[in-house]
């Protein structure tokens, strides 16, 4: 557990050190976003080997079904990113849609995953995407809603989510965790 909780903590100072600390962080320039991706990266490789080597106690059992509703908040999760990045309406219509779809995501698995380890995981994942919006909000009150990026780039969401959330399922099946029912 020591080591997920080490990976969370890096992934927290990762994000939060340009706004903890902006002076600093801007004085360091280019290596200072190559030492926070350093940090960022490590956080995750921490997260993903100390998640996957615990054998936590079970705090409750999902129902099988909640696999299904897994899947469809996984595949707007994955909308909500691509639509961010093509500009797509439901991308441009919210403030934070990288932010929602991670915590779309973290939901997604807390749903699913009824171990300690998961909780620790998906639920300071959660956490942190909250305080994140929080602070992002408070820090710069103000915001312009970027201009819809038109038909092309629904077009683009669509096909980027369909891409994505296959290749999510493939790094899903290769891991051993089929992320379908049956």
């Amino acid at each position: 557990m020591t080591l997920l909780i080490l990976g969370l903590v890096l992934w927290y100072a990762g994000h939060f050190f340009k706004r903890a600390l902006p002076g600093p962080r801007q004085s360091l320039g280019d290596i200072g976003k190559s030492i926070v991706a350093i940090v960022i990266v490590g956080g995750v490789v921490m997260m993903v080997i100390g998640y996957r080597g615990l054998d936590t106690p079970q705090l409750w059992y999902p129902p099988t079904w909640t696999v299904h509703l897994n899947n469809l908040l996984m595949l707007l999760a994955v909308y909500l990113y691509a639509a961010s990045g093509t500009k797509a309406r439901l991308g441009v219509a919210m403030r934070h849609p990288q932010l929602t779809g991670f915590k779309t995501w973290t939901v997604a698995h807390l749903l699913v995953n009824g171990d300690l380890a998961s909780v620790v995981l998906f639920g300071g994942l959660l956490a942190w995407a909250v305080i994140e919006v929080i602070v992002i909000n408070r820090s710069q009150p103000a915001w312009t809603r970027p201009a819809w990026g038109g038909p092309s780039a629904e077009i683009k969401a669509l096909a980027g989510t369909v891409i994505v959330f296959a290749l999510i399922t493939i790094v899903h099946a290769w891991l051993g965790v089929w992320p379908f029912p049956g």
